[in-house]
């Protein structure tokens, strides 16, 4: 296995973008870990090393057919190419919906449409109709819920992989200490499908620089994010000194973030007492004449679920860093701030601060 002897982020610091390189396997190839799941004894060291530095990497060799997450491109393609008319049928969002421009209820814009749907199946509607707690969109064709709960199920076992590698890594108690609270049925995961129109017109406008932003910058509230688009670039990282990094499109691979707290699911940042960081990232508008379409699961854990260090990564004597909380907690914080603000301030303790 080849490791880089120097921080992750030495090679980073100067860089505007990232560029893709065929550099060995699971090796931090100067731009962002890869992570090859082909190789676990070797990934689960890269994953924790990137969770550190990053808070985001790649993984390749992921063991999802394409053949799945083209399908979702494309019925998600499909809808977006409804009237407007035909699409608000299914909006606004409440949480879960139809929306366009407008993110969330605290006055965030951009240049971006999307449908956010519930990634529970015990709760979906295709799955859950006839149920009291089905959690139903209108005029969301068959099609493109049955290809959601597919997709779904595949990148939740790609998602509790890596969370399964992370606990062997840093010698948790149980492999599973991460990955059980996204199995559990009662987790409250969501995905997201986004639209950023082209908008080939910003190459030539003096004002582009406030016109493109398709997503905002922000943290996910998370355990762990799963990231896939098409070809069409956009998406951009963070750095700890602040610098913007945009990372290469990659359809045939995964990208995951870590939330702010590990996004524990959605929240390991907090489960890991700061050792792990949630990653700032943001989506540019698209100055091409192609659309950029991504699809993002968000692993987050039961309502009920509360947040707090893991006792294992604790060194003694060691104070948490954040009062406890439940994941509804945090989600009714999270929903009364704007979508760049620091969340976890709220919860951190008065040392901390």
């Amino acid at each position: 296995m080849l490791v880089s002897r120097h921080p992750v982020l030495e090679n980073l610091g100067h860089i505007k973008t990232c560029k893709p390189t065929s550099s060995p396997k699971n090796i931090f190839t100067g731009n962002i870990p890869v992570v090859d799941l082909s190789d676990p004894i070797a990934a689960k060291t890269i994953i924790v090393k990137a969770c550190k530095e990053f808070g985001f990497f790649k993984v390749i060799n992921h063991g999802v057919s394409m053949d799945l997450p083209n399908k979702l491109e494309a019925e998600s393609v499909k809808f977006f190419k409804l009237s407007k008319q035909e699409k608000e049928k299914s909006g606004p969002p409440n949480p879960f919906g139809y929306g366009n421009k407008n993110i969330g209820p605290n006055g965030d814009t951009g240049l971006v449409e999307y449908l956010l749907m519930c990634a529970n199946p015990c709760n979906n509607q295709l799955h859950s109709r006839n149920s009291a707690n089905a959690i139903v969109i209108p005029a969301i064709q068959e099609s493109l819920q049955s290809v959601v709960n597919e997709y779904v199920i595949a990148v939740t076992n790609v998602a509790c992989e890596v969370l399964e590698m992370i606990a062997e890594e840093l010698q948790l108690k149980a492999r599973d200490t991460l990955s059980s609270l996204i199995r559990d049925e009662k987790s409250d995961s969501c995905l997201r499908l986004n639209h950023y129109p082209p908008c080939p017109d910003l190459r030539a406008s003096s004002d582009a620089q406030s016109l493109k932003i398709g997503f905002g910058e922000h943290t996910d509230p998370h355990i762990m994010s799963v990231l896939r688009s098409n070809e069409v670039p956009g998406f951009q990282i963070c750095l700890k000194d602040g610098a913007w990094v945009s990372i290469p499109p990659d359809p045939t691979s995964f990208f995951l973030n870590v939330g702010d707290s590990l996004q524990i699911c959605m929240l390991v940042q907090v489960m890991t007492n700061a050792r792990f960081k949630s990653v700032k990232h943001r989506v540019l508008a698209a100055d091409t004449l192609k659309s950029r379409v991504s699809m993002i699961y968000f692993g987050g854990p039961p309502l009920s679920e509360k947040i707090t260090p893991l006792s294992s990564v604790m060194e003694e004597g060691e104070e948490s860093l954040y009062k406890e909380y439940t994941w509804s907690d945090y989600k009714n914080s999270a929903y009364k701030t704007k979508l760049g603000d620091d969340r976890l301030t709220n919860f951190q303790k008065p040392f901390a601060q």
